[in-house]
């Protein structure tokens, strides 16, 4: 680990002297893309993160947003985090994942909240290719059996297959945590003399250097070379860990918190005492350890897992050490926050001094060496932005495979990007906590996050949803990042919510690369104006940068999590009841193909499909139409078009009869992805249709019934495939994983 040479220039100047060894580690990590957001801040000054419902908004380890208050309530905030560990989980798939879920779960309770739901959004190369696999299957391992120890259920999020994907996969994922609003903390350390409280497990050598090694192009020896900087999670302790933490919020113990993540110790307490205008004294060697002989730099650096740093009053560091040891905690007091620099101090002869000679001629063994000595606010802020060039990314010719409808039909139906996820999701535990309403497989999940206070009232209920589509953004950055925007709000508006709030996982390449920066500059400004035009504020998020490998860059890849609110927890489902008119509303039937699934399978170039002119008035009149007594089921038109959603609310009891016409040709009409549009099946097609009158286009299209299968008329061109043949051709995954 080493610092550029204009980075320690900077240094060097502000310190009056050369970095000690620990000095420069330390910056050189938190002054990394990943910590700094170097070639990122000052695009992300375009989201909107005010609303009267933002309680606590970007920049703590978790947003926290209030949830609309009935008569007699008291407030009720939730929490959202989401994070990205894409390099780790190249490395070592469990565990670059495991870890991942860890720390968003820590950046949860350092809030004070409990955590109630998890959304896992991965994106792996082609499906066919092997290492794909095996990435993927290390990956939901990891996941599954960290979420399932630590008794937090995984409701939600996607699974995407792209080629560009095969040097780096991505594995984003999203917390959400509940608490009252006198339960909760920030990190913004709040008076001298306050002691700073290191609680878990004991510090190793695992995660040295890992916010670096995630700021750097994967290479091609990185599986064997970089595994060291993966992490190793624990996740029995991490259920203790949440555990303790409650007890501690409750108590009132806790007056700031952080956990443990990127650039370990070093990145947690200077993070929290720089944002509360202060500094720290701390004794590294007071530190729990689990290693013999460790030194003050990896004390300092290492990303042990399952850690959470803790300012606490003096007369209270007994109570918190009860609480850990009940909990059978590691638990150190490792300091105390102060006016002046943050400084670490560590007794060991090896150690060199922030006042030594930088040559270390003659220095002998002397005792406790001040190895960091530095201002706190120049640590964490003190980084230059980058100024770099952009390219945007041209809009291909209209070329159009001609492929038959039958075939197109079952390859799209059936391929990697459409096909069921129910082998990844059913190794999660979604039940866990006995919140979750709308499991997983539906548009959106959704949770009762609080109950009625008076009989004949209703409760409240959170709806989560969670993904990207990178065909779409690879075909147009901007407007692709639009319309994962639109679609996430569609998903939430099905089951008859309000969007609440959004936090963002924003992935690119090598941003020193025009196109890529381009690229990713493009999906920031997309995803930005259409939050603000939904009117959702953008609370939090998380940026990852020079995902590029010696296969390519990935595609920009903009992962939003969003929620919703409503009274009650039911909603209607997708599968359809077979008893009511198919209606498509949103948008007309036929829609341009290009960043389709369609394209994808057979090759070809279109433009990015136009998004509705009032997309907010769009989301209104579904979510009011999900809410009618007339609904029977309601489901968003995205990934495959109409045939992938007419296919997925066909079901063994019920199937459908639909005719599809109009201007367009048979592809478009059955595989364009314009998002803002659903399926609904309703006994009431006149309220439907009044609902979106002068909205957008309302299209009777068929009928449910009880034939058990889906009888499509494109063009006069007719199809029919019963339920379970249409389920054999979606269960890809299970066939060729299990």
């Amino acid at each position: 680990m080493s610092l550029s040479d204009s980075d320690r220039e900077l240094v060097v100047a502000e310190l009056g002297r050369d970095p000690t060894p620990a000095e420069e580690a330390l910056f050189e990590n938190l002054w990394s893309e990943h910590c700094a957001y170097r070639s990122s801040r000052a695009l992300l000054t375009a989201f909107d993160s005010d609303g009267e419902q933002v309680v606590v908004g970007p920049g703590d380890d978790a947003a926290v947003v209030a949830l609309p208050s009935g008569d007699g309530e008291d407030e009720t905030y939730v929490t959202m985090g989401i994070e990205s560990h894409n390099h780790p989980s190249y490395v070592d798939p469990y565990d670059g994942a495991a870890t991942g879920i860890g720390g968003i779960v820590r950046d949860t309770l350092s809030m004070g909240a409990y955590p109630i739901a998890l959304t896992d959004s991965l994106y792996f190369g082609d499906f066919d290719r092997e290492h794909s696999r095996y990435l993927l299957e290390g990956v939901v391992e990891g996941i599954s059996d960290y979420g399932n120890s630590i008794g937090v259920p995984t409701v939600g999020g996607s699974t995407q297959f792209h080629p560009d994907y095969e040097g780096n996969p991505l594995v984003n994922v999203a917390c959400v945590g509940l608490l009252d609003d006198d339960r909760l903390v920030t990190a913004d350390a709040k008076e001298p003399g306050n002691k700073l409280v290191l609680v878990g497990n004991a510090t190793g050598r695992d995660g040295l250097g890992g916010a670096s090694f995630a700021s750097e192009d994967l290479s091609e020896d990185a599986e064997t070379e970089d595994r060291p900087a993966v992490q190793v999670g624990d996740p029995y302790t991490e259920k203790l860990l949440i555990e303790a933490n409650e007890e501690l919020v409750a108590d009132d113990l806790v007056m700031a918190a952080r956990d443990l993540g990127a650039a370990g110790l070093g990145g947690a307490s200077s993070e929290m005492v720089a944002k509360g205008d202060l500094g720290a004294e701390i004794e590294l060697d007071r530190v729990h350890q689990r290693e013999p002989n460790m030194n003050a730099l990896e004390i300092l650096l290492a990303e042990s897992q399952e850690r959470m740093c803790y300012e606490v009053r003096p007369e209270d560091v007994d109570a918190v050490r009860a609480v850990a040891e009940k909990y059978d905690l590691g638990c150190s007091v490792i300091g105390e926050v102060t006016e002046g620099n943050y400084v670490c101090t560590f007794e060991d002869g090896e150690a060199q001094s922030a006042s030594d000679d930088p040559s270390g001629e003659g220095s002998e063994p002397r005792g406790r060496e001040t190895v960091v000595d530095v201002p706190a606010e120049f640590l964490g802020d003190g980084a230059p932005l980058n100024d770099l060039p952009t390219e945007k990314v041209a809009q291909p010719e209209r070329d159009l495979p001609d492929a038959d409808l039958a075939d197109a039909f079952e390859a799209v139906v059936g391929s990697p990007n459409c096909a069921s996820k129910q082998w990844v999701y059913r190794q999660y535990d979604h039940e866990v906590g006995t919140r979750t309403a709308t499991p997983p497989g539906d548009d959106a999940a959704l949770l009762a996050v609080r109950e009625a206070v008076s009989e004949g009232e209703d409760g409240t209920g959170l709806a989560v949803s969670a993904g990207a589509n990178p065909h779409w953004t690879t075909a147009a950055p901007y407007d692709g990042a639009r319309a994962v925007a639109l679609e996430n709000a569609t998903n939430l508006a099905a089951k008859g919510t309000r969007p609440l709030a959004a936090v963002d996982c924003l992935n690119g390449g090598n941003p020193e690369k025009p196109d890529v920066y381009g690229g990713f500059a493009g999906i920031v400004d997309g995803l930005a104006d259409m939050c603000a035009t939904l009117d959702v504020p953008v609370v939090g998020g998380n940026v990852s940068l020079y995902n590029d490998s010696p296969s390519g860059p990935i595609p920009p890849t903009p992962t939003l999590a969003m929620t919703g609110t409503k009274a009650g927890y039911d909603a209607p489902p997708t599968a359809l009841a077979g008893e009511g008119d198919l209606l498509l509303v949103g948008g007309p039937v036929a829609s341009d193909l290009g960043g389709s699934e369609y394209l994808a399978q057979f090759g070809g170039n279109d433009r990015f499909p136009d998004l509705p002119d009032e997309p907010a008035a769009v989301v209104d009149a579904l979510r009011e139409v999900a809410e009618a007594d007339g609904t029977l089921a309601v489901h968003d038109v995205s990934d495959g078009g109409l045939a992938v959603t007419l296919a997925e609310m066909v079901t063994a009891e019920a199937g459908a009869s639909v005719s599809l016409d109009g201007d367009g040709s048979a592809a478009e009409l059955l595989f364009g992805e314009r998002p803002g549009r659903a399926v609904v099946e309703t006994t009431d097609p006149a309220a439907v249709e009044a609902a979106f009158d002068g909205v957008a286009p309302v299209t009777r299209i068929g009928s449910a019934d009880d034939s058990g299968a889906l009888e499509l008329t494109v063009d006069g061109e007719r199809l029919q495939y019963d339920a379970a043949e249409i389920a054999d051709r979606r269960d890809l995954l299970a066939r060729e994983l299990d």
